[in-house]
C-alpha cells in the first residue's frame, strides 16, 4: 500500500488506510467488489471506461452487479481521451455509483489523462459523491518511476477521498504466475481503516483462505531492502525505457514506408498496450504487426513491449 500511496502521504502518517494482500490485481478487483456489492449501499451501479479490460464486467457481474453501465473514454477519430464525453458521463452517474479508473497505462488504449485532467475527474467525483475504484495494474512502466505514475490515486489522497485501489505485482515485479497482489482501502480516519480491514478479512476467509506466498515475499524484501529497491527502480526504467523506444522505432518505421494514415497516437499513447486503429484496414500492416508482436483481434490493439523492430 505504501508503494501505491507513497511513505508521505497523509493516509499513511494518519494511519486512516489499510491493505489486504489478494490473489494478484484480478483477485484484488474482486475482493473490492464483494466487499463494496455487501457494505456499499450508497449505490447500486458500477462504471467501467469504454473500452476497458474485458474482465472488469465479468468481475462485479460474479460479485452480484447486475446495474454496469460504460463511461466514455476513447474517441476513435483522433484515437485520444474523449475527455468531454467521460466528463458528462460522470456527471450524469447517480450519487453513490463505483467508478472504475485505471490508474495509468489505461488497458487496452494506453490513453491516459494528463494531470489537469485528473484534477477536473476528481471534482466530479466529490461533487458527484462517487466511489473510485482504482485499477493499478501497470505502476511504473508508464514513466519508469512508480511515484510519478501513482500520481492519480496519490491526488485523490490529497483531495481528501476515500477509495480503494487494486495493485498488482505481475508486470512491475514480472511474477504473474505467482499471484502477488494487493487491495489498498483510504478511508476517512484509522477507526473506519481497521473496520475495513477487519471486513475484508471476512471476505477473503470463504473466497480464498489465504494468498500464495512466494510471490508476496519478493515483493516485500525488494521494497524493504535499500540495495534490491534500487536495483528493481533501475530495471523498471530499463523496461520503460525499451517500451519508449519500440513506440518512437515503429511510428519511425511507418513513416519510412510512407503508411498511409496518421500514427502520431503510437507515441503519444502510454505503458505496454498500443491502440492501432487499424479495425481491420491495412491487411498488409496487421500481418506485419502480427508477425512482430502480440497483437489482439478484432480491437488491433498490439503488445508494445513485445516488438520486433527487426522483423517490421
Amino acid at each position: 500500500s505504501r508503494l501505491l500511496l507513497g511513505e508521505r502521504s497523509e493516509a499513511v502518517l494518519q494511519e486512516k488506510y489499510c491493505g489486504v494482500q489478494s490473489i494478484s490485481g484480478t483477485g484484488a478487483l474482486r475482493l473490492a467488489a464483494e466487499f463494496l456489492h455487501c457494505f456499499h449501499k450508497q449505490g447500486t451501479t458500477v462504471y467501467i471506461s469504454d473500452p476497458t479490460w474485458a474482465n472488469h464486467r465479468t468481475i462485479f457481474s460474479h460479485a452480484g452487479y447486475s446495474d454496469i453501465r460504460t463511461y466514455r473514454y476513447y474517441y476513435a477519430p483522433t484515437r485520444a481521451l474523449d475527455f468531454e464525453g467521460l466528463i458528462s458521463d460522470l456527471e450524469a452517474a447517480s450519487p453513490g455509483s463505483v467508478v472504475v479508473l485505471h490508474m495509468c497505462a489505461h488497458n487496452p488504449t494506453g490513453v491516459d489523462p494528463s494531470q489537469e485532467q485528473w484534477s477536473k475527474i476528481a471534482d466530479v467525483f466529490q461533487a458527484r459523491k462517487l466511489f473510485p475504484l482504482f485499477d493499478c495494474a501497470y505502476q511504473g512502466f508508464v514513466t519508469g518511476d512508480p511515484d510519478v505514475d501513482a500520481w492519480p490515486v496519490r491526488h485523490f489522497v490529497e483531495r481528501g477521498m476515500c477509495f480503494m485501489a487494486a495493485q498488482s505485482f505481475s508486470k512491475n515485479f514480472g511474477l504473474y504466475n505467482e499471484r502477488a497482489g494487493n487491495l489498498t482501502a483510504v478511508c476517512a480516519n484509522t477507526e473506519e481503516a481497521k473496520a475495513v480491514r477487519s471486513q475484508l478479512k471476512k471476505v477473503v476467509r470463504p473466497m480464498y483462505s489465504n494468498p500464495p506466498n512466494h510471490g508476496a515475499r519478493i515483493v516485500a524484501t525488494t521494497l524493504c531492502n535499500p540495495a534490491f529497491l534500487l536495483e528493481w527502480q533501475d530495471n523498471l526504467r530499463t523496461m520503460t525505457s525499451r517500451i519508449v523506444l519500440m513506440r518512437k522505432q515503429l511510428y519511425a518505421k511507418l513513416l519510412e514506408r510512407g503508411t498511409e494514415g496518421t500514427w502520431k497516437h503510437i507515441v503519444d499513447q502510454k505503458g505496454m498496450f498500443t491502440f492501432t486503429g487499424l479495425e481491420g484496414k491495412c491487411r498488409a500492416i496487421i500481418l506485419l504487426l502480427y508477425y512482430s508482436c502480440w497483437m489482439g483481434l478484432p480491437s488491433c490493439r498490439i503488445q508494445t513491449d513485445c516488438l520486433d523492430i527487426s522483423l517490421l
